[in-house]
């Protein structure tokens, strides 16, 4: 997939080409439904099929205190924009002196990529104070010979997919309702770093995955997940993104919290809450960790978290959900 970075740098690239634009955060189903039509199209008009994102996401940038946390990194939802066909992204970055284009220019600098045709969905808004709508945009386009291709959402039994219902259902512990909406299990990337040791002690040695403060992370609690390991990173080289290059999935039990069975209280001596530590015990898996990058992708909770009264009871409990991991996985010994 061809990057370029921003609507400027794409002058005159995109012929014949068509552009679905979006935040795009999660790339779920109803993203996913531009991105067909984006390519359905391209193979029409005979050009490219292509994205416009907004890097950072413009809540982060307009209202940073009350910005939702993201369901997928930059490089996760470049990835899963290939996966999906797109060969061409314009990530725009969003700062306030963008926030401040006027829809009419901001169509100027669309049109001006060489595109065909635009594919947004039914609410879409755009420009300065959100000024500009579909209709607005159909009119724009119009008059310079580009077609607006609106995209009807996505519903699945019933609920209309979106970002905030993914995050919501993640938020409640429900994985089978933001699976369903996203069209594959959620996830995130992060950093093995060391921890307590408390694992091993147990005999229950865990990866202390270090993630991302601005990542959504599901509600606390034990669950069944599968790890990959991220061999190669991401890159993007001479303008082309390079999608990372993962291991085989490994069946693990992983801990979402606080580790109250080791913590005096949920709240430090200053009265903060303790940061949430993920840390995932990989079945039948003992190559060293430390400092490789891991994908936990998240399939069912398992229980809450809970204190235990010491600590063979927890060593107990441990035991019990690798047990139910193995059922919910189908892992078999060896893997």
């Amino acid at each position: 997939m061809r990057i370029h970075p921003g609507l400027f740098s794409a002058v005159g690239k995109l012929p014949r080409g068509a552009i679905a634009i979006g935040n795009f955060d999660g790339v779920h189903l109803g993203h996913r439904a531009l991105f067909a039509a984006a390519r359905a199209s391209a193979r029409r008009l005979g050009g490219p099929a292509c994205a416009l994102t907004f890097e950072p996401h413009p809540a982060r940038v307009l209202a940073p205190a009350v910005a939702p946390p993201l369901i997928s990194s930059e490089g996760r939802k470049r990835e899963l924009m290939v996966e999906c066909g797109v060969e061409d992204l314009v990530a725009q970055r969003f700062d306030a002196a963008f926030a401040r284009t006027e829809p009419r220019a901001f169509v100027e600098a669309l049109i001006a990529t060489g595109v065909a045709e635009v594919i947004v969905g039914l609410d879409f808004t755009y420009g300065k104070d959100r000024g500009g709508a579909v209709d607005s945009l159909r009119l724009a386009l119009e008059e310079r010979g580009v077609r607006l291709h609106l995209v009807a959402p996505v519903a699945v039994a019933g609920l209309v997919v979106s970002s905030t219902k993914v995050r919501e259902f993640a938020l409640e512990g429900r994985l089978e309702a933001a699976s369903s909406l996203l069209g594959r299990a959620l996830d995130l990337d992060g950093v093995v770093v060391r921890g307590a040791g408390r694992g091993r002690t147990l005999g229950w040695p865990t990866a202390n995955v270090q993630m991302d403060p601005a990542q959504l992370l599901p509600a606390i609690g034990v669950y069944a997940v599968r790890a990959q390991l991220i061999e190669e990173p991401s890159a993007c080289s001479d303008g082309a993104f390079l999608p990372p290059r993962l291991g085989p999935p490994l069946a693990a039990a992983a801990n979402l919290g606080v580790n109250p069975t080791f913590r005096e209280s949920g709240v430090s001596a200053e009265g903060k809450t303790p940061p949430l530590l993920l840390e995932a015990h990989l079945l039948d898996f003992s190559s060293d960790l430390y400092g490789r990058s891991l994908r936990i992708s998240f399939v069912e909770r398992l229980r809450n978290e809970r204190r235990f009264p010491h600590v063979d009871a927890l060593k107990a409990q441990i035991a019990e959900d690798v047990a139910h991991v193995r059922r919910v996985l189908a892992a078999p010994a060896g893997i």
